[in-house]
């Protein structure tokens, strides 16, 4: 009975140690993507703010096409790269926060 009792209190305090662990990974990762969306949303403003001044600096028809067009392609361009970036981002968070769960479930799962 007391080895019995010894086991679930060792199996709490894993279980203490990997929620403390996967909260920290969780916490680091959600801030390295808040900063990416931060760092995208700034970028995004200043060429979104570059290019109308060029638009309204245009002495054509002609040459407001070209502004245009130039930062709607680096827009699309832009917008690609970090959704990229972001998915990268999300993919390492899963991983890292699943991570602590693997020696643990091997623990707790019966083996087959």
């Amino acid at each position: 009975m007391l080895k019995n009792f010894e086991d679930f209190q060792k199996l709490g305090k894993d279980n203490v140690g990997v929620a403390m662990q996967q909260f920290g990974t969780v916490s680091k990762g959600w801030q390295a993507i808040a900063a990416e969306f931060a760092d995208y949303s700034k970028k995004s403003f200043e060429d979104g703010s570059a290019a109308l001044e060029k638009l309204i600096g245009a002495k054509s028809l002609e040459k407001a096409i070209e502004v245009q067009s130039e930062y709607v392609k680096s827009a699309y361009e832009g917008f690609v790269a970090q959704s990229t970036k972001l998915g990268e981002l999300y993919t390492d968070l899963a991983k890292e926060t699943y991570k602590p769960l693997e020696g643990f479930i091997a623990k707790v799962a019966p083996a087959k």
